[in-house]
């Protein structure tokens, strides 16, 4: 289980998280909802280690602490972060960028297994492997961010809102993507926009608020439940 508590984070004198408790299990989808400027970003990028939490904070993946591990051995631990903007290495080709997610120890032996999912998942990518990724269209590059983070054979993968900018037909596109990853047993933690689709796949959801958890509940009460239709469903229920 990925398990984060008493999570408190600050940048500066601007306290971005306070107190935030939240955990995924194995094989589960959990969405985190809030408006922008709710701390959402800063919680994957803390359990990423890309931000620093304060004393008190914890964070572990199995029961071993993630706090002070550096960013560029957390994959190892199991995680995988598709960041906002995506961070492509926009010169290099789809296929470079594929096998520099497989990286890690713990994804050299099944690399080709990998690579065949990815191709499986996005044939697109398949089609276009030799192109320089920064002359395809957003929701192309999307796939390649996907793509890159599950060639690190993750046991958790989080996204920092995979939709951002794209196009409703290629956001369907990328969540039925989603829903099939979730079907292999990876777990997904979601930080999302597009608050009906990501809850059509999730098992759970977290409210934020000023960085704060404000609620949580299952996916399946959260899209009926009035405070969320009103903030984020447009007062209907998905």
């Amino acid at each position: 289980m990925l398990e984060v508590r008493n999570l408190s984070l600050r940048y500066g004198r601007h306290r971005a998280l306070e107190d935030v408790s939240v955990s995924v299990g194995e094989g589960e989808t959990v969405v985190i909802l809030g408006a922008n400027g709710a701390g959402k970003s800063s919680l994957l990028k803390a359990i990423a280690g890309l931000a620093r939490p304060e004393k008190g904070s914890e964070i572990t993946i199995d029961g071993r602490s993630l706090i002070g591990v550096a960013p560029h051995r957390i994959p190892e631990t199991g995680i995988a972060l598709v960041p906002e903007g995506r961070g492509m290495f926009g010169d290099l080709t789809v296929e470079e960028n594929l096998l520099l997610g497989a990286n890690p120890r713990r994804a050299r032996a099944g690399e080709a297994e990998r690579s065949a999912l990815v191709y499986d998942l996005f044939p697109r990518l398949a089609e276009r492997r030799r192109q320089s990724v920064r002359t395809m269209s957003g929701g192309e590059q999307q796939m390649v961010a996907i793509g890159r983070a599950l060639m690190s054979n993750p046991q958790y993968l989080m996204l920092d809102e995979p939709s951002l900018g794209l196009a409703p037909i290629v956001v369907t596109e990328l969540f039925a993507a989603l829903d099939r990853v979730k079907k292999t047993g990876v777990a997904l933690l979601l930080v999302e926009q597009n608050v009906s689709i990501s809850l059509s796949i999730s098992d759970r959801g977290y409210l934020m608020e000023a960085g704060r958890i404000v609620g949580a509940d299952t996916a399946e009460a959260l899209k009926t439940d009035a405070a969320v239709q009103q903030a984020f469903l447009g007062g209907s229920a998905a």
